[in-house]
């Protein structure tokens, strides 16, 4: 399993991914995230390579973007994570949150936090965060699709 940075190289892999209404309920697709990136600084949009396929993708927000979630001027902000639905449960999104904070401590030196935001009705993923060592310290915010709990992951 690769974690890549996107390029335009993978464009068709992006408009393959396959996501379920209700996994849009909490997220947005990869190519909006790719789209956004474009008009916002400082987003690193990731894919996650196995045999060729697009399994999982997420986005890694520096600066602004960890502001509505965090004071640290020193986290970085996991966003946009989902796995596409043809490889649901067979563990990719459990393994690229064991890999990330090897990711951002290898290509963000600086950043000692991990910083997420997960809908409230969103009861699997807040689940799997935890198990993967996100921690969950109060804080709630109002984002688009609803309220949000923040978790943090230190480094």
């Amino acid at each position: 399993m690769n974690l890549i940075l996107y390029t335009e190289q993978y464009k068709q892999l992006i408009e393959n991914y396959k996501l379920t209404e209700e996994q849009l309920r909490f997220t947005c697709t990869p190519k909006e995230s790719i789209e956004r990136s474009t008009k916002e600084e400082d987003r690193y949009n990731i894919l996650v390579i196995e045999d060729e396929q697009l399994v999982t993708f997420f986005v890694l927000h520096r600066n602004e973007g960890v502001v509505p979630y965090s004071d640290n001027s020193y986290a970085i902000l996991l966003r946009g994570f989902s796995t596409d639905d043809r490889h649901q449960g067979k563990g990719y999104a459990k393994k690229t949150l064991q890999l990330l904070p090897q990711l951002v401590k290898s290509e963000f030196p600086e950043i000692n936090e991990i910083v997420l935001s997960v809908n409230v009705e969103n009861i699997d993923a807040q689940s799997l965060y935890k198990k993967c060592g996100f921690v969950d310290e109060g804080v709630r915010v109002m984002g688009e699709k609803g309220e949000l709990i923040v978790l943090s992951f230190y480094l």
